[in-house]
């Protein structure tokens, strides 16, 4: 498949319309329809109704193999651009909300204190916008954060060949309303709140898709979607009853109007890990092995 054609065909699944996709892609509709077209005859199938304009059976199972074709294709010209271009004095790190750590802030200071030319940018991202966008080359370095059992590593996205590297790990702690009947106790199990009404934070908390995996258990129902990487407004949203979160201990310490109760099973910390491609240079390199060294 010509991964022009099917950019052209997931620019109009998305879109949902020839013209809109033509604009989006710069071409004329004209020559997104003949993309189709073509994209249509090599498979042997049909992959878009006309009207209204949206995905086929057939062309649904495309799309799913699209994104991570046309990721890997981008993660691969990143790779090359890597190995032939100068390192530059500046460097862009993706930090998911829950990795702003002390660790990162303090390791990066005293690096610019070294490098004080550096030009140096920090993005709040969500977890998966930073493994891709690590591997497109659009992030130099990317710390991203999940829950594992104590010393494995992160389950992340196969975006490409990318090293991944432990920064901390970190106790979890149920954050529950100081009113809240359990919010007294000394211990909680992950388990035995499978029915309470959560908040589903997906770039903030840990995602309730991970709870329900780590205990092997269904529920962890959400009261309320919060979308967006400010803590502080979904600790605001707890303290007023809205639904329990999932988070590193430190976060929680000292909220008001929240308490911070020790998760005493499954056996899991919040890691961090920071990430970037082999082929790292400049920069980003001798912030990397920074990151490292303090860690060690």
């Amino acid at each position: 498949m010509d991964p022009h054609l099917l950019r052209t065909f997931v620019a109009v699944a998305r879109c949902g319309s020839f013209s809109e996709a033509a604009r989006e892609l710069g071409y004329t509709q004209s020559a997104v329809s003949q993309h189709i077209a073509a994209l249509e005859s090599d498979l042997g199938a049909v992959l878009l109704q006309r009207r209204p304009v949206s995905p086929t059976g057939v062309g649904v199972r495309l799309l799913e193999h699209a994104g991570p074709l046309l990721l890997r294709l981008d993660a691969a010209r990143a790779d090359i651009a890597r190995l032939t271009a100068a390192p530059a004095a500046r460097i862009v790190i993706g930090v998911s909300p829950l990795a702003m750590t002390p660790r990162l802030t303090g390791t990066l200071a005293d690096m610019r204190q070294k490098q004080p030319r550096w030009d140096v940018t920090v993005r709040v991202l969500g977890r998966a916008a930073i493994t891709r966008e690590v591997a497109s080359a659009a992030l130099d370095l990317g710390l991203v954060d999940g829950v594992a059992a104590p010393n494995d590593p992160l389950h992340l996205p196969d975006v490409g060949p990318l090293t991944a590297i432990a920064i901390t790990e970190q106790p979890l702690a149920l954050a529950l309303p100081a009113q809240h009947p359990l919010a007294s106790r000394a211990s909680l199990r992950l388990v035995d709140l499978a029915d309470a009404r959560w908040i589903d934070a997906p770039d903030t908390a840990i995602p309730l898709a991970q709870l329900r995996t780590a205990t092997g258990t269904g529920g962890y129902r959400s009261s309320l979607r919060y979308e967006g990487t400010d803590v502080r407004g979904l600790l605001a949203l707890t303290a007023a009853g809205q639904g329990l979160a999932l988070l590193p201990q430190s976060t929680i310490a000292n909220t008001p109007g929240i308490n911070a109760v020790p998760v005493s099973a499954p056996r899991l910390v919040h890691r961090t890990e920071a990430l970037h491609s082999s082929t790292l240079d400049g920069p980003p390199a001798l912030l990397a092995a920074a990151l490292t060294a303090a860690t060690e």
